[in-house]
């Protein structure tokens, strides 16, 4: 984004809540009149971000500036920021009138009046006449100018929802935030909100900034989306940008649909994947190891002899504008989007664009942690105590009988406590189903399928992760454990080896 008229600067900002990092060194700034939306799974720190802006949280660490003023440790009701709810949080007891004009009843505006020929500056209530004006305005805005009267109760979901949108903007706020605002509502009726808060945002000019996991929403609304994963910013850009040009494999999958797998670079702009050499407009090192993305509507089905890539046609789904299928390159999945109509069972090719494959760095190539070997010569790491092989630490060494390290010269070594570099390949950790039988437990929080092979992450409680290839089929939020067997541990010394030797 090119800087300009900027509302809202949010610069370093982090969160801690009981030592765990939820938002971490977000760095964003917001034009006026922007739709900007915070969009990521559940827990990844968008609603936090929205309330430190709100002023519900206050940032553990960062400022927040509002038109050039620091407002981090600004009371919300000093703020001219206003929130809409997934629950409404409407006044049953009162109609849909005085819950739009309750705020304004409790608000006091400033006059410059001449008294004694001084002129003083004086704080009142809004009049009668004044909060009926700005009431039946909000109310127009919304669609609801002859429902002043009607009680909460009687109102639908999307009638209440634009209650609540109401009176949050009688109050002319420069920044309205919504925190999925639309969570409630039954699929169509979100849909249609979807059209109205649009066009209400261009009714009222302001700034709107709102957060959702629905990357329909998102895409339909925004002028400006940002992806969010773990409290940290993975893109900023606008829907076309998001939705074309994702930069890792994470916002691939989470926006859209997409075919993932693993490449490699084998020369200038030329990736390897599903088993053959591919042009592309990437330019990376060679033998660099790559995640690679194509949407599937970018994929193209052809006859047998004519395509870059054969396959066997083994699914065909109508979606109503175009089929979806899905061909099977070895065992690898490519999933493509195709308005014609093919008979499953065939044997088919397909081409693909240089300019529609998407190369991009891999985020994971193995698992790294910070450990430490104990006692018993086990490495422990990620809440954990793994066997491992320490002899790797020295070459040519052995355990004797007392467990201490032995090298070649026979010079003794006391590891206990020593620090380590522990590494683990991503398809050496098992994944079981019972959180007691593993070294560590914990829960998945992210799958993205690659075309053979899931990746899944398994988060501990101290928020440690373990990313695992694997061929199985795992579902989000499983309680599951990990294991790793004792030779697919890596580990270096952190330290000279000479600190451990043993008097």
């Amino acid at each position: 984004m090119k800087k300009g008229n900027i509302i809202i600067e949010l610069t370093n900002i982090s969160k801690e809540f009981d030592g765990n990092l939820v938002v971490e060194d977000f760095n964003l700034y917001v034009r006026k009149g922007e739709f900007i939306t915070f969009l990521g799974p559940s827990g990844c720190g968008k609603t936090t971000t929205l309330r430190m802006i709100a002023g519900f949280e206050m940032p553990t660490q960062g400022s927040i500036m509002l038109n050039g003023e620091d407002i981090t440790n600004l009371p919300p009701y000093k703020r001219p920021i206003n929130t809409v709810f997934q629950r409404y949080a409407l006044f049953p007891h009162l109609d849909v009138y005085d819950n739009v004009a309750f705020g304004l009843k409790l608000k006091k505006v400033k006059d410059i009046v001449k008294k004694n020929g001084e002129i003083k500056e004086i704080e009142r209530k809004l009049t009668v006449k004044e909060i009926d004006e700005k009431v039946m305005k909000a109310l127009k805005i919304v669609d609801l100018e002859e429902f002043e009267t009607r009680d909460i109760s009687t109102l639908s979901g999307g009638q209440q929802q634009r209650v609540a949108i109401a009176r949050a903007i009688v109050n002319e706020p420069e920044i309205l935030l919504l925190d999925e605002p639309l969570g409630a509502l039954d699929l169509k009726m979100r849909k249609d909100m979807q059209l109205e808060l649009k066009e209400m945002h261009k009714k009222l000019g302001i700034t709107f900034i709102y957060v959702t996991h629905d990357q329909e929403e998102a895409l339909t609304m925004s002028d400006t989306i940002v992806v969010m994963k773990d409290g940290i910013i993975q893109q900023i850009g606008t829907p076309t940008d998001i939705y074309n040009e994702p930069k890792n494999a994470f916002v691939a999958d989470f926006i859209g649909e997409s075919n993932i797998y693993n490449g490699t670079i084998t020369g200038n702009k030329e990736v390897l994947f599903l088993n053959h050499v591919f042009e592309c407009v990437d330019d990376f090192p060679k033998n660099e190891k790559v995640d690679v993305v194509i949407r599937p509507e970018d994929i193209f089905l052809m006859d047998e002899d004519k395509g870059m890539v054969k396959g066997k046609l083994v699914s065909k789904t109508f979606k109503g504008v175009y089929y979806e299928y899905v061909l099977m390159v070895g065992k690898n999945e490519v999933v493509i989007h195709d308005t014609k109509e093919y008979d499953i069972d065939q044997i088919m090719s397909i081409y693909i664009k240089p300019f529609d494959i998407h190369i991009m760095k891999k985020e994971f190539v193995s698992n790294v942690y910070e450990g430490y070997i104990n006692k018993n010569n086990d490495v422990c790491f990620a809440e954990g105590e793994f066997e491992c092989d320490v002899t790797q630490l020295i070459p040519n060494s052995h355990v004797d009988e007392e467990g201490y390290l032995v090298d070649e010269k026979g010079i003794k070594y006391d590891l206990t406590d020593a620090d380590v570099k522990v590494e683990i390949g991503l398809k050496d950790i098992e994944i079981i189903d019972n959180e007691e039988d593993g070294n560590v437990s914990g829960e998945i929080v992210s799958i993205i399928y690659k075309g053979d092979h899931y990746q899944v992450i398994i988060r501990t409680e101290e928020y440690d992760d373990f990313v695992v290839d694997t061929e199985y089929t795992w579902n989000e939020f499983d309680k599951v454990s990990v294991k790793v067997p004792k030779e697919c541990i890596k580990i270096t010394l952190k330290h000279e080896v000479k600190n451990y030797v043993k008097d």
